[in-house]
């Protein structure tokens, strides 16, 4: 089946653009949006609403099949792409891309795939966003024209044996903190709570603020919670522990704050996304490296999440190989084409270092589907709960996406290939015939048999 045409229409994501530089800064709450200037090149203002580009690819028969182009919520940070306009990209895909993959072959995924990461507009690459929204419309077209799953069309691309069971899932609680964790409390959710620890007031002077919130969490897993219920607690800190504790630090001091930490989390498992930030790839691997080998000596049980200066696969790679960090987050939008995403939670398998496929709050409906797929083929340590900051809306896209793909995936492997129904029905009449022939000499005389004797 071929691909006929491909459409880019702007839309809208699920939340919005927010200037980290800014708000890690200290820049001040208006109520849902911020006093003062940005400091990130691309922005208008601190919070901006987010946008998507809604790509749509029509096949032959007439089917469309769609992907959304996101960015993360705080895009332009760091080595991400710039700040993502969804109408400054229409062009480059329609114009540019779409002669490239109108005429081939919907099926031949990897190939597809394969061409939207090498194409160069005016020599550059796609941004990151437009690959992950293409690579989604193309692994629908793909499973579409299959007649199957998208886990199975990631799972064949990359070679992977797909989940069985849902993917832990990890919840996010925006600013609400201690009632968007009781919502997750109440569902059951693996991995929770994020706690958007952005600012110096959210983890108090002295840190004593996000020891308070972990022993008030672990008080109240265990007042709503069945005594079986055990998630594990994930705290991103965006990088404040670092500045709260300065350059170069005390060792000895960090290490027993990670200590008051471990103790108010008790007696649920511990990791920390972003304790340190620097200004460099190759630094923050320093200073992660650092904190790391502080803890596993002191035998402070805290596990560390990478996060920025990890944004391509390549670098995830590196990070991988330098085993600093006990979880990687593998941030789609950023990383860009779907299989990108796959070989790098791939990369994890077999290290010290395991892979967590998250995102951002700032997707879509549409892409938050595609990576429960993709958490599935790849058997993700965990998956991030998408779009938006509300959590129950989050969840509920990505643990059914999960579900249903499990169900339809259970279903076929049940069913006879239509390739193989002939042969099989000859065998079931053979086997009938052969039953029914030997029938009078083999089959017992029910009326004859005493009862057994114990």
């Amino acid at each position: 089946m071929q691909i006929e045409s491909v459409r880019a229409v702007p839309g809208v994501s699920a939340f919005y653009f927010d200037d980290q530089a800014a708000i890690t800064d200290g820049a001040c709450r208006d109520g849902f949006t911020y006093d003062g200037d940005p400091r990130t090149p691309g922005y208008k203002q601190i919070r901006e609403p987010g946008q998507a580009l809604l790509i749509e690819i029509e096949l032959a028969d007439g089917l469309c099949v769609s992907g959304d182009c996101t960015a993360v919520q705080y895009s332009g940070v760091g080595d991400r792409d710039p700040l993502f306009r969804a109408a400054d990209h229409v062009a480059a895909v329609e114009q540019c891309l779409a002669p490239e993959l109108v005429g081939r072959d919907a099926a031949a995924f990897v190939e597809n795939e394969r061409i939207l990461e090498q194409f160069r507009a005016d020599g550059k690459p796609l941004h990151t966003a437009v690959r992950y929204g293409v690579s989604q419309a193309l692994v629908a077209a793909a499973a579409a024209v299959q007649t199957t799953t998208q886990t199975d069309i990631l799972a064949d691309a990359l070679q992977t044996t797909p989940a069985t069971a849902p993917v832990p899932v990890f919840g996010q609680s925006g600013d609400d903190r201690r009632l968007g964790a009781e919502k997750m409390i109440l569902k059951r959710v693996p991995v929770l709570p994020h706690g958007l620890f952005n600012t110096p007031q959210t983890i108090g002077d002295g840190g004593e603020g996000l020891i308070d919130y972990l022993s008030w969490l672990s008080d109240r897993v265990r007042e709503l919670g069945p005594s079986a219920y055990a998630p594990r607690f994930h705290a991103d800190v965006y990088g404040l522990l670092g500045d709260m504790f300065g350059t170069p630090y005390d060792r000895a001091e960090v290490v027993d704050y990670f200590r008051d930490l471990r103790q108010a989390a008790e007696p649920f498992p511990l990791q920390v996304e972003e304790p340190i930030k620097t200004e460099s790839k190759s630094t923050q691997i320093t200073a992660l490296g650092e904190l790391h080998d502080g803890l596993a000596d002191a035998g402070v049980a805290v596990e560390l999440v990478a996060d920025e200066w990890c944004d391509r696969r390549a670098d995830i790679e590196t990070f991988v190989d330098a085993g600093v960090v006990d979880l990687i987050q593998v941030k789609t939008p950023d990383v860009g084409g779907l299989l990108e995403s796959g070989r790098a939670v791939g990369y994890c398998a077999g290290t010290d270092t395991r892979a967590y496929l998250g995102g951002t709050c700032n997707e879509t409906t549409g892409s938050a589907q595609t990576c429960a797929h993709l958490g599935l083929a790849t058997d993700a340590a965990q998956i991030l709960a998408k779009p938006g900051m509300g959590f129950d809306e989050g969840f509920a896209v990505i643990t059914n996406e999960m579900h249903r793909a499990l169900a339809r995936n259970r279903q076929a492997n049940t069913e006879i290939p239509a390739s193989h129904r002939d042969w099989f029905n000859l065998l079931c009449g053979i086997a009938g015939f052969v039953l029914d022939y030997h029938a009078p000499f083999t089959r017992p005389d029910t009326k004859s048999i005493s009862p057994t004797r114990r």
